[in-house]
């Protein structure tokens, strides 16, 4: 029974999890709990259990007789996350590169793909989709905690890749660098994709700090 529990409770996170990040939960509007847990046909304990959990990761934001409020996009979110993700994520991209199957090899171009349709279609699955593609580079490298760390600073990171992909043109543009980082990727060259890879990261902060200083005028 605690099994199910849990497995209830997992699937549940993952859910309200994936509608945050994808943008369907509006900020400024506390979570309805008695809709959502009926919407889901759950009881409101799992559903408080996996809202509790969301502010644990950052996504979502509790206030004294209000609710649970989706967590604002900043710019020193932003800021933070993104310089996470350079310290760390060149340097696994890296090693997974050498240590790469052809197994792997296949996994990385059909996540790319799925990717590249998602962006032609303008899905909402797009930051998901992103998301898997980036860890496929990563998995590779078997170094199970920093795996971790770099995927969840990517569930951090899915909105702001919505934001990023806002103006016109940057579909094309991270389409484009993509397929460089894949093809450095697949030909096992560590150093060209952790160079790469860091310049897509910091290409990507760039543009948001533009768009968060725009906002802010």
């Amino acid at each position: 029974m605690d099994l199910i529990v849990r497995n209830l409770s997992e699937q549940i996170f993952e859910l309200v999890r994936d509608r945050i990040v994808s943008g369907s939960v509006p900020v400024s509007v506390a979570i309805r709990q008695d809709a959502l847990a009926n919407e889901l046909g759950v009881s409101k304990i799992p559903l408080r259990e996996a809202l509790a959990r969301l502010e644990q990761e950052g996504l979502l934001v509790s206030q004294p007789n209000r609710g649970f409020f989706v967590r604002p996009l900043s710019g020193e979110e932003a800021e933070e996350v993104y310089a996470l993700r350079l310290k760390i994520e060149p340097e696994i991209v890296a090693a997974a590169a050498a240590r790469a199957g052809d197994a792997d090899r296949e996994y990385a171009r059909l996540a790319l793909d799925a990717l590249d349709r998602a962006i032609d279609k303008s899905t909402d699955d797009v930051g998901r989709l992103n998301r898997a593609f980036h860890l496929a580079l990563v998995r590779p490298a078997r170094q199970p905690l920093t795996f971790q760390i770099v995927e969840r600073l990517h569930i951090m990171a899915e909105r702001y890749v919505r934001k990023h992909l806002e103006p016109m043109g940057r579909d094309t543009r991270a389409n484009e660098e993509h397929e460089l980082m894949l093809a450095a990727w697949m030909a096992g060259d560590s150093a060209r994709v952790g160079e790469l890879t860091e310049q897509h990261i910091g290409g990507t902060l760039n543009d948001l700090r533009k768009q968060f200083k725009q906002d802010d005028k």
